[in-house]
């Protein structure tokens, strides 16, 4: 379904306003009533436009609780606004929406309601096709979304807020939260054997609703107050774990052993249940949190689609319920002073349902600055286009391309003028005269069913050429790829690596702090097998962070080519320079099939001192100009780099005592100046 790109004329009276406050007589929102409109002096975020003597337009305030929003926190206040955003779009030139400093309540039955597809989430899965929103920007321009310092509590299943086909959007000043999160976080509160059985007492939060019965838990979602039942519901280990431990602030994926063995269950109250087990031996885990959720990801935690120039600023994201903050074939966005973290006193230790940043398909610059991740149930920042496998080729110059990976379907991939390009599958490299523009695209719209939501046909502006083959190529859009900043973030309770990045642009990642990433904490691939996240890097720059105890390799560069050939590498030109690795038994650099990779001026420390480490600092596969050059190592370090698939030659050791394929424990505090 096609959607005016433009907004309506505004009323008269409230386009006209300009300085002063206009007070209008309040009927209720859900009666059609007009709003309470006053203009404001525009901030710099709204500053765009121009009035008819040149000078910036100044914004139209509309308040949500002009329209019935209650900032007291006792009513649902969705359908006001609803009904604001929807006079809001009404209205000329800049738009400030305020919700006066207080607690809001969103529920999702009177949320605004699309069919949406969105990258890494379910897919073309129709249960869950259509999607509730709960703070909609759709088609307009120059709009703020300004919370004063309030609080936004969701209920239920709905992404928090969007923009969609907009330009110049800002979600600025306010904290989000949900009731009842799909993540329950179980606390190993005592653990212990009596009378020759061992038991656990979990601990729950006071916003984790459940019910025990015929031997089981059943985890509840917050009970509709529209339908009288839960949102959502699922039995004991629920289908995902993984583990906190507070005391050392590490997390990780692994097994649960909950629920194994259990021969009775106990609701003891104050939201604490005892696990009876039919063994003896006595559980270790006492204190550890289980953070168990089901895998199906309904929709995006926050979404940007097809908009431009948006910043998300100055904002607590306690929740990301189902999925996190998704933007898709959109361009230049900015995430500043973003919180993704869960609130202390809500016993919670998760603050998502898998990533936090997730950028699909997006152009222009991506920057993400000054921003805290903690506690992920996935990679806290993922940035990648989407590989479409090449199934058929109907004409000369067309190509029949499918989605593969069963998360990301349904919505446009490419459009007419794009470039793109086709790469080999098993080298990963681009097909020799594969680079064209697209002349026309069959598929689907993004926003309904009509069309197949895996398979699109794709014109290009030359012939297919020769090589092409279903099943062993894809194509790439190189257009809607970002140049990346990185900046000044900080990373902590990740159970997976910290930030994934693919792109041709230039990326720089600097100035972060990496605490104990239970993955690498930098991730660089290229994947035409398994999640399909294209593409190649040819600028990246990784400098004055700060890695504490992260796992192996720290930053790894892994691209999925089954070829692999160091005269022909997939990736190029990656600098990391001027860090600090604070380390265990690790390999700090672990790279494949990179042409122009530059170690330099690091200093590389140990997390102890007893004994010395066995793992070499650096691994090299089938890459070329490589160079190691004034690193300052502590002693007990192994500053060896292994090479494979490649001439040794290619590695340069300069200022620096790493030797090549041999060990080097170092017998105290060595290496050039950094």
């Amino acid at each position: 379904m096609n959607r005016p790109k433009s907004r309506p004329a505004a009323p008269p009276l409230t386009s006209r306003l300009r300085t002063g406050v206009l007070a209008v007589g309040l009927v209720s929102a859900l009666l059609g009533a007009a709003p309470a409109a006053t203009s404001a002096a525009a901030t710099p975020a709204t500053r765009t436009g121009q009035d008819a003597a040149g000078q910036p337009a100044r914004a139209t305030v509309v308040d949500v609780t002009a329209f019935g929003a209650d900032r007291t926190g006792r009513k649902d206040s969705a359908p006001a606004v609803k009904a604001a955003l929807r006079h809001a779009k009404t209205l000329r030139g800049p738009v400030r929406l305020v919700f006066p400093k207080g607690t809001y309540q969103l529920y999702p039955e009177h949320a605004e309601q699309r069919e949406l597809y969105v990258s890494n989430t379910v897919g073309a899965d129709q249960r869950h096709r259509d999607k509730r929103i709960g703070i909609l920007i759709e088609d307009m321009n120059d709009v703020v979304v300004d919370g004063q310092g309030s609080r936004l509590e969701y209920h239920g299943l709905q992404t928090a807020f969007a923009a969609i086909r907009s330009h110049n959007v800002t979600f600025t000043g306010f904290a989000f939260d949900y009731a009842a999160p799909k993540v329950v976080d179980a606390t190993v509160s005592a653990a212990g054997v009596a009378d020759g059985h061992a038991y656990r007492v979990l601990s729950v939060p006071a916003d984790s609703p459940y019910r025990v019965a015929g031997g089981r838990i059943t985890w509840l979602g917050e009970t509709s107050p529209v339908t009288g039942e839960p949102y959502w519901s699922g039995d004991d280990a629920l289908e995902y774990t993984q583990i906190h431990d507070p005391a050392a602030n590490r997390t990780w994926r692994g097994d649960n052993p909950l629920f194994d063995g259990v021969s009775g269950i106990t609701d003891l109250g104050g939201h604490r249940i005892r696990l009876t087990y039919t063994g003896s031996q006595q559980p270790a885990d006492r204190g550890l949190v289980y953070q168990m959720r089901q895998t199906t990801r309904e929709q995006p935690g926050a979404l940007i689609w097809q908009s431009s120039d948006v910043s998300v600023r100055n904002v607590d994201a306690r929740q990301l319920q189902t999925f996190g903050l998704v933007g898709q074939f959109s361009e230049n966005i900015t995430v500043d002073h973003v919180k993704f973290a869960p609130d202390p006193a809500s016993g919670h230790s998760t603050a998502a349902f898998a990533d936090f940043v997730q950028m699909s398909g997006v152009k222009g610059a991506v920057s993400i600055t000054d921003s805290v991740f903690d506690g992920p149930q996935d990679d806290p920042i993922n940035i990648h286009g989407t590989y479409l496998e090449v199934t058929g080729e109907p004409t000369p110059t067309s190509l029949t391309v499918d989605y593969k990976h069963p998360e990301t379907a349904g919505f446009p991939q490419y459009h007419v003028g794009d470039r793109v390009q086709l790469v080999d599958k098993k080298t990963m490299l681009p097909v020799a005269g594969g680079q064209a523009k697209v002349a026309s695209v069959d598929g689907p719209s993004g926003e309904d069913h009509d069309h197949s939501l895996t398979s699109m046909t794709v014109t290009l502006d030359r012939p297919v050429p020769a090589g092409v083959a279903p099943g062993e190529t894809v194509l790439e859009n190189t257009t809607y790829t970002p140049k990346v900043r990185i900046a000044g973030n900080v990373f902590r309770n990740v159970p997976t690596r910290g930030v994934l990045v693919t792109t041709p642009k230039p990326v720089l990642i600097e100035n972060n702090r990496f605490e104990k990433t239970s993955m690498a904490a930098i991730y660089i691939s290229a994947d035409a097998y398994q999640w399909y996240e294209s593409g190649a890097v040819d600028d990246v720059t990784v400098r004055g962070n700060t890695f504490t105890a992260v796992a192996s390799p720290v930053i790894f560069v892994e691209p999925t080519n089954q070829v692999l050939d160091a005269s022909r590498p997939v990736h190029r030109n990656i600098r990391i320079e001027r860090n600090t690795f604070d380390i265990g038994d690790v390999t700090v650099v672990d790279a494949k099939s990179v042409g122009g990779l530059t170690v330099a001026r690091n200093t590389v420390r140990r997390l102890d001192t007893a004994g010395s480490y066995a793992r070499p600092l650096y691994a090299f596969h089938g890459s070329t100009g490589v160079l190691i050059s004034r690193n300052v190592y502590a002693a007990g370090l192994n500053a060896r780099a292994n090479t494979s698939d490649m001439d040794a030659a290619q590695v340069a050791v300069e200022h620096d005592p790493t030797k090549l394929n041999q060990d080097h424990v170092l017998p105290g505090p060595v290496g050039g100046a950094p």
